[in-house]
């Protein structure tokens, strides 16, 4: 195993080929608990932890992969722009929509904390869930939060919104794609604006606009909320 954890490039390996494997048993069995990024994660926890795989050799391989987060989720400006102007037909609804969204969402993070009597830490850590890492994160930390609780609640946030995202679509009737987008985009960010481009373009693209549009919201917000803790 020292041998592989000398290998600077066997993480990224190890994570690419994880998440062929979750893309291969989507394409197989074709349902929503078959998600590539739940299925990669899984497996690469369990590799580390049967293997005994130090998880600082990982982290230090997947720096050049982590590396390229924040010029991925910057390309999601690409089928913006394609469809620039449809969503400026709509830019009033999606703008109250993202409100609506961001505020409910950390209200109720807020006051379920609040009810279970959360550490503020936690809490801090909770309350920027459902944008993308590189801005929650980044919030959660400057006000006192824990940037690896953060990074796991924003993933599992995705993962679940990329699942479930679909089917309660369904569920409540939502048929419009700009809704539909509005909806991935500001409750599962980058994950679930990955969903929202296979349904199409221009679902993709309000949603890649509302992640944006809410993870500013977020961080004007989050000192406001921190003020009432």
């Amino acid at each position: 195993m020292k041998i592989l954890q000398s290998i600077d490039i066997f993480p990224v390996l190890l994570t690419l080929a994880a998440f062929r494997v979750g893309q291969l048993c989507q394409q197989k069995w074709k349902k929503p608990v078959f998600n590539p990024t739940l299925i990669a994660a899984i497996l690469v926890i369990a590799f580390l932890l049967i293997t005994g795989f130090e998880t600082k050799a990982y982290n230090a391989g997947m720096g050049k992969l982590s590396w390229l987060m924040t010029p991925a989720t910057i390309s999601l400006a690409i089928p913006m722009y394609e469809q620039f102007q449809v969503l400026k037909k709509s830019l009033k609804a999606i703008a109250a929509g993202v409100a609506a969204g961001t505020i409910s969402c950390m209200l109720v993070v807020f006051g379920a904390g609040a009810l279970l009597r959360f550490e503020d830490a936690l809490l801090l850590s909770l309350l920027p869930k459902s944008v993308t890492t590189a801005i929650g994160v980044s919030l959660s930390e400057l006000f006192g939060g824990m940037g690896g609780v953060t990074t796991a609640a924003i993933i599992i946030t995705g993962i679940l919104g990329n699942m479930m995202g679909p089917a309660l679509c369904k569920l409540f009737g939502i048929t419009d794609e700009v809704a539909q987008g509005v909806a991935f985009g500001t409750s599962a960010h980058v994950i679930g604006t990955a969903k929202a481009n296979e349904i199409s373009g221009l679902t993709g693209a309000a949603s890649s606009l509302s992640l944006v549009v809410a993870g500013l919201l977020t961080a004007v917000l989050m000192p406001v909320i921190a003020g009432l803790m």
